[in-house]
């Protein structure tokens, strides 16, 4: 996917209502997440990709961005319409917002 153009947003210009695809790994998600978010890890994607809807944009997040970005480029590569969420849960913390756990501790991102 090297070259492809990734089309990214910031974390807060993500729309109320959106759908929001979180692909990291099943201990970042339980750790902290959009209460709003869909999981579906990175690995298991292309596998799932059928669960994604076709009919809106999908706004894809990870930790940093790599793992999105790469989500991204093979989503709109496929046919889908999809953005980068820059900077990731890291951003999406920094920039204070709303953030769940299903650890029964505060929400983190690691």
């Amino acid at each position: 996917m090297s070259g492809m153009m990734v089309p990214e947003v910031d974390v807060r210009a993500v729309p109320g209502g959106a759908y929001l695809l979180d692909v990291r790994e099943h201990d970042e998600w339980q750790a902290g997440h959009v209460e709003s978010a869909v999981h579906i890890p990175l690995g298991e994607l292309q596998r799932r990709v059928g669960e994604v809807p076709k009919e809106s944009t999908v706004y894809v997040v990870c930790r940093v961005g790599g793992r999105s970005a790469n989500a991204v480029a093979w989503l709109n590569h496929v046919g889908w319409d999809a953005v980068n969420v820059g900077g990731g849960m890291h951003s999406w913390a920094a920039a204070g917002l709303e953030m769940v756990s299903e650890t029964g501790r505060q929400p983190a991102v690691i």
